[in-house]
């Protein structure tokens, strides 16, 4: 070991040990990669000195090419080391367009006093200088200011701390997917002119279970949603959906595919290997444009950390892409202040891991057994509470569970998640899905998913509710837009394009709304009632005879019925209408209020649509929350029952409703009259 690593630096209340290449604050290690921890010795050493950007390069990556968003990075990480914002500048000032320079100030202690081995063999004593420090890099008499500028000594990684350093080298790694979308919206010295920027984009593809026995599958998949959901956190961040990355699960597909498909940058891995209580977690960031390998490291814990472990990685992905792709110096995303046990917490991933299996009752009952099994472990464990609240809402949605009792429970858990966490946005989520569906409590809904895209505004199921709220409330524009924003994040979704191919039917779209369609057809060819939506769209367009072809290629009997009684009605076959709608009444009439009421408009019986609209709200049919956009049912607008109807749902009539009092009235005199 030579003289030079023999130095410590001290500023405010860090020590900065070269040799030891330990950074500290009052005597507590703070984790630092490598490079970051070279770049900030390079900028100590120098104090005062501004130091280009090219200089720093060169001193860091002798040997490799590199970008300048890399010494970014570090930049931004040592900020957060150090706990200052760039507006601050206590330690590390930015010179735009040139580089950084070190203005704290810095005090070095020598000590080469003792004798210390260096290479081959011999002693350093207490005159001995070597010939990189300038003779007034260090003086005598203990500490000075320093304002030297010695050339930058790389010093190898103790084995003893590589450990240590796993969470930073992770944060650092992952600070690197700039680079994956470097060719789109950075430039670099040898591309020319910079390029127009492109969104940041992730996805995180589900862990692999590397267990001998295969029985840890809940913990690899609830790794990866839990890393999926605070990646949602950030702003501005595109974070692909569960629902779309776990499609790849198990099919080893090229990553560079896998890219292109969900339109990201960039792509996060990783596999779980547990053996007894030890737990081995490895984590792999791939650059999509070219499937080059990034950054890979693996963490080695206890089985007790799994929590932990989960949420060092989550905050160090997450802070490493706020900082990294928007370029900027914000706060990752905090401590988890909804932390748990470590079998609440595993009881919490089989719970969530069930409920992602599938929709039917097995799955769903498993789901809330093991949600129930986690609170029982910690009632105080938020997530718990959010995710029995969203278990029971989906039990109701399949008829597994009695509706008032179903959803009366799931809004009790619901408001116990946020009263435990006023910081989870899932809770928020549920509230506002209940007070959608269930209470049309709309001013209410409206405040619950503002708050919880505040929370987590790259969530999907935000996105995704907000858009039906927006529909609800006649705002199209809106609502269209917020869809376009969901499908963006959860891409191969085939159920979200029917649905915003509605929408675009609603707007008159009928063009987009086909292609909505048809893209949901291309994603699943089994999916209901896709075909019924295409019908709907060839109606309005005027194309009944092609209506009816979609109509009865429809899967599901009741789309297929209601579809025929419409398309027949638009043919001029009011024999086979009726008998199509009299099969869906026989089927339906305790739950398809709605739809009945959506035939009976189209065909010009208002008196009936009205009679079974007032029966689907008697039922609380949800059917009745799109009442305000509904093409069939605008042969009714100018009645004053729709009114008085909208009004008992506390929908506000839009500009087009403005004068359906008066058009009404006026029609009535005319009746009277006649």
């Amino acid at each position: 070991m030579s003289l030079i690593e023999k130095e410590i630096y001290e500023f405010g209340p860090f020590s900065l040990d070269p040799a030891e290449r330990v950074l500290s604050r009052n005597g507590a290690a703070l984790p630092l990669t490598p490079k970051v921890f070279d770049t900030l010795v390079c900028l100590v050493r120098n104090r005062g000195r501004l130091l280009a950007k090219d200089e720093l390069l060169k001193e860091i990556w002798p040997d490799t090419f590199v970008e300048e968003v890399n010494l970014a990075v570090n930049i931004s990480t040592l900020r957060k080391a150090l706990g200052e914002n760039p507006q601050d500048g206590l330690y590390i000032a930015t010179v735009p367009g040139h580089g950084y320079r070190f203005v704290g100030e810095v005090l070095a202690k020598d000590l080469s006093n003792d004798c210390h081995p260096v290479a081959g063999g011999h002693t350093v004593g207490e005159n001995s200088q070597d010939s990189r420090l300038p003779q007034h890099g260090l003086l005598e008499g203990g500490p000075q200011k320093f304002n030297a500028a010695p050339t930058l000594v790389a010093t190898p990684v103790p084995k003893n701390m590589r450990r240590r350093w796993g969470l930073g080298v992770l944060a650092a790694s992952v600070l690197l997917l700039t680079a994956t979308g470097s060719y789109f919206w950075w430039s670099g010295k040898s591309n020319g002119p910079a390029t127009a920027r492109r969104a940041p984009s992730i996805a995180v593809l589900p862990f692999v279970d590397l267990s001998r026995n295969k029985d840890q599958e809940y913990f690899s998949d609830g790794l990866a949603e839990e890393l999926i959901n605070d990646l949602a956190k950030i702003p501005d961040v595109r974070v692909v959906a569960r629902s779309s990355s776990f499609q790849f699960k198990g099919r080893n597909e090229d990553l560079r595919s896998v890219g292109r498909q969900l339109a990201v940058t960039s792509i996060l891995e990783g596999s779980v290997r547990r053996e007894g209580d030890h737990l081995r977690i490895r984590v792999d960031l791939t650059r999509t444009s070219d499937g080059f390998q990034l950054w890979s490291d693996t963490y080695d814990r206890k089985i007790a950390d799994i929590f932990a472990v989960q949420d060092e990685i989550a905050l160090a992905v997450a802070g490493a892409l706020q900082v990294k792709l928007l370029g900027l110096d914000r706060t990752a995303p905090s401590a988890r202040s909804h932390a748990t046990n470590s079998d609440a917490y595993q009881a919490y991933l089989q719970a969530q891991y069930f409920f992602g299996r599938g929709v039917d009752k097995d799955s769903q009952d498993k789901a809330l057994a093991f949600a129930d099994q986690a609170i029982k472990l910690d009632a105080k464990y938020a997530p718990a509470w959010a995710l029995r609240s969203t278990v029971l809402t989906s039990l109701v949605m399949g008829a597994f569970l009695e509706e008032k009792d179903g959803l009366r429970e799931a809004r009790e858990a619901a408001d116990k998640a946020i009263a435990l966490d006023p910081d989870l946005a899932a809770g928020y989520v549920q509230r506002g899905w209940i007070q959608v569906f269930s209470d049309w409590d709309w001013h209410g809904a409206q405040v619950s998913l503002k708050r919880a895209a505040q929370l987590e505004p790259g969530s999907f199921a935000v996105l995704k509710y907000q858009s039906y709220l927006f529909q609800v409330l006649g705002q199209m524009n809106e609502a269209i837009e917020m869809q376009k924003r969901a499908i963006a994040i959860d891409p191969l979704r085939a159920r979200s394009y029917t649905f915003f191919g509605y929408q675009l039917y609603c707007a008159g779209r009928y063009e987009d709304a086909d292609a909505a369609v048809q893209k949901a057809l291309e994603l699943n060819p089994q999916l209901s009632p896709a075909h019924s939506d295409l019908g709907l769209i060839l109606l309005g367009e005027g194309r009944p005879q092609e209506a009816l072809k979609q109509m009865e290629q429809e899967s599901s009997e009741d789309w297929r019925f209601w579809g025929e009684a419409l398309a027949y009605h638009a043919l001029g076959r009011p024999q086979d209408s009726d008998a199509a709608l009299k099969k869906l009444i026989g089927m339906r009439q305790k739950d398809w209020a709605f739809q009945i009421a959506q035939v009976y408009a189209y065909r010009g019986q208002t008196d009936k649509s009205f009679e079974w609209l007032n029966r689907a709200y008697g039922q609380h049919d949800g059917g009745l929350t799109v009442m305000k956009l509904d093409s069939l049912l605008k042969g009714l607008r100018q009645d004053s029952r729709y009114a008085e109807l909208l009004q008992k749902m506390h929908l506000p009539r839009s500009e087009s409703d403005n004068n359906f009092g008066q058009e009404s009235r006026q029609l009535r005199a005319q009746k009277s009259v006649r």
